[in-house]
């Protein structure tokens, strides 16, 4: 028996060392375990501050950041407007743009159509072509400038008109009155039918009393040589006598001469007749000048016919100066016709169709 117990008690001891070893390491599990809780608390503890502190730093950002997000907001609703206002502008700088090239457009044609208009005035009162002609050059080269495509049709018909304008013929009046400034100059100086230059005309001159008395004397010499019976004493006596009478003779025809006139009124003017007719034919033809200026030409022509009768009636028609009035006068008449002045019709038909924006 006894024996019999000390296995048990050895196995009691045993049992009991290793339930001692059991609660101790139970005990060594539990206070790891708290260890382990602890640390895992503080763990805790420490990233629950931290989430805490980003949290704070988070919703500082958030804050931040919803502020920003608002001032991003009012700046993007402020560019909004801006560029809303930017685009209403660019939309009135483009409108203002076209507006300017359509308006520069209508500037370039109305300044043509206003220059031929004066042009054809200037070419009405002048008799000439040149100033409707110089015209449409310049307006040709000022288009050529411009290369603005929507006038080129006017640039066509331009160049239509210049060539047919260049192939009008107009009367040059500025000629015209020089010639008729000449003869109003020769009037004081043409002769009268009742003094007529025979010199000039080619008539014959009469004799000279000098020239006359030597020939009296040949033929008085001539007949008295055959008398011989004539006393010595006498002969110069009788010579000296037929010299004299020779004379007389002489200057009695030399105040005498017999021509024949077909104007017998010519003959009968008096000097302040003369005087008289020399300013009306003046008038008349300072009235054809002003009536040619006027393009009045139904009077020109009726002032120099009556110019041309006068000449022809009162003035000597052989002398030289006469003859360079009438041929000036008759110049004048048949170059002082009515004559169509050519109009650009091309041209303005086109810069009415160009302003009309077609």
């Amino acid at each position: 028996m006894g024996k019999a117990s000390r296995p048990t008690q050895l196995w009691l001891w045993i049992a009991v060392v290793m339930v001692g070893l059991l609660a101790v390491a139970a005990i060594g599990l539990v206070w790891q375990t708290q260890q382990r809780e602890h640390s895992l608390e503080l763990e805790l503890v420490r990233r629950q501050q931290a989430m805490q502190a980003q949290s704070a730093e988070a919703q500082v950002l958030a804050k931040q950041a919803q502020d920003a997000a608002r001032e991003a907001a009012a700046k993007v609703a402020l560019l909004e407007v801006r560029l809303s206002e930017v685009t209403v502008q660019r939309g009135q700088i483009e409108e203002l743009i076209q507006s300017i090239s359509r308006s520069r457009d209508e500037n370039v044609v109305v300044d043509i159509d206003a220059a031929l208009r004066v042009a054809m005035q200037q070419s009405a009162l002048t008799g000439s072509v040149e100033p409707l002609v110089s015209t449409l050059k310049q307006a040709d080269e000022r288009l050529a400038r411009y290369n603005q495509p929507r006038l080129e049709g006017v640039r066509r018909a331009i160049a239509r008109d210049l060539d047919r304008v260049k192939g009008e013929s107009m009367i040059d009046v500025s000629a015209l009155t020089i010639k008729l400034d000449e003869v109003v100059r020769l009037v004081d100086e043409l002769p009268l039918r009742a003094q007529p230059d025979l010199r000039k005309n080619g008539a014959r001159a009469p004799a000279s009393p000098a020239s006359a008395g030597k020939a009296a004397r040949a033929a008085a010499s001539a007949a008295a040589a055959p008398d011989a019976s004539m006393p010595d004493w006498l002969k110069p006596w009788m010579a000296r006598w037929d010299d004299f009478s020779e004379r007389v003779w002489v200057e009695a025809k030399s105040l005498v001469r017999v021509t024949r006139i077909e104007e017998p009124e010519a003959m009968l003017l008096e000097p302040e007749h003369v005087f008289f007719l020399r300013e009306n034919l003046k008038l008349r033809l300072l009235n054809a000048r002003l009536a040619l200026l006027a393009r009045q030409f139904s009077i020109v022509q009726g002032d120099l016919q009556g110019v041309l009768a006068a000449l022809e009636r009162y003035f000597d028609p052989k002398a030289r100066r006469t003859q360079l009035a009438t041929s000036l006068v008759r110049q004048v008449q048949q170059q002082a016709r009515q004559t169509d002045l050519p109009r650009p019709d091309n041209t303005l038909a086109a810069l009415a169709t160009a302003a009309a924006g077609r």
